[in-house]
């Protein structure tokens, strides 16, 4: 099956382009409850894949023997926009681990929070490693590679201790071996699997009733450090943040590069054994059909009111001059 069109953009009264895609609503048991493309088509996971990179660093002892505070762990599964906080959160992470700046290996870039980056600008200052969005991964897995003694200075590379057992815990939270490694864009591995396969290891995240306890408990740290602190996982302006907080504590939100998201409903008396849910905007949207499609998966759901989010779905088109020229608006899900 191909792609199916999932968003329309409109100017006026006319279509003017479409986003299509694949998704895919799991429950606990293995149920569908939404699927719309091919959820066999496999992508790379990209950032959705943070919370599978950190439960082994939880599990291993790591995070305790160096102190980690659950806004730590919650700065380790986030995509940050580079703000105040986030920054100061990666440097201590660092600085509890015995280490720097300068043994992050994920590269520079100015914040995605635009705020930000314009101050920054004006006052002539370059970013550092701590800004880029996956500093709080990177600063993780740095900690991870001391504790087991793997080595930090090639902890990025799939050769590392670290990255097997992060290769392992994802495969068994996706209940797959059909997984392909290719390279992040802040030079981490990362992950080529099935989309279905992405929407059973956020269901198993959130309901980890098939695991030992000790990742069970893993997974019950992260997924209240997602809950308790969303500003951390993304930013003022971004998706993952935006959406947990209108979800009031009932799901986890988790963008990935390209057009990937992926969210985790928690176990609830309409869903009692959880939701885990899939999507990819096969052209790679991440700003126009992603947050339309994941309001509108929400509240066909019934997790979100059906008028929650007006400024997303759907989503206002603006001209230049600032007039309002068109919308993007989801299809009927």
């Amino acid at each position: 099956m191909k792609a199916e069109i999932l968003a329309n953009v409109y100017r006026g009264q006319c279509v003017e382009s479409v986003h299509a895609g694949h998704l895919l609503a799991i429950d606990g048991e293995g149920s569908v409850v939404l699927s719309k493309g091919d959820p066999s088509v496999a992508t790379y996971f990209r950032s959705a894949a943070k919370p599978f990179q950190f439960i082994p660093n939880l599990t291993s002892g790591a995070a305790d023997a160096f102190g980690y505070s659950e806004k730590e762990v919650a700065l380790a599964v986030a995509s940050h926009s580079g703000e105040d906080m986030h920054v100061e959160i990666a440097a201590s992470m660092l600085e509890k681990a015995g280490l720097s700046e300068k043994d992050l290996r994920c590269g520079t870039h100015f914040p995605f929070d635009s705020a930000t980056t314009s101050r920054m600008k004006r006052a002539g200052e370059e970013p550092t490693q701590l800004h880029n969005n996956c500093s709080g991964k990177h600063a993780a897995m740095l900690a991870f590679a001391k504790h087991i003694g793997s080595g930090i200075d090639q902890y990025e590379s799939p050769e590392n201790r670290i990255q097997g057992r992060i290769l392992r815990c994802l495969k068994d939270f996706a209940e797959t071996e059909e997984l392909s490694l290719g390279t992040d864009g802040c030079a981490a591995p990362n992950f080529c699997l099935p989309v279905a396969a992405m929407a059973k290891s956020f269901v198993n995240l959130v309901n980890p009733v098939r695991f030992p306890e000790i990742t069970q408990a893993a997974c019950k740290r992260i997924v209240a450090a997602m809950t308790e602190y969303p500003e951390l996982i993304g930013g003022t302006t971004r998706l993952d943040t935006m959406l947990m907080r209108a979800g009031n504590g009932s799901l986890i939100s988790k963008v990935g590069a390209d057009g990937v998201w992926s969210c985790g409903i928690l176990p609830s008396e309409k869903y009692p054994s959880g939701l885990g849910i899939a999507l990819k905007i096969a052209d790679g949207d991440d700003m126009r059909g992603r947050p339309v499609v994941a309001v509108a998966i929400l509240k066909k759901l019934g997790i979100l009111e059906s008028d929650a989010m007006p400024d997303l779905s759907p989503m206002p088109i603006k001209n230049r001059r600032g007039d309002l020229v068109g919308h993007v608006e989801a299809v009927e899900l």
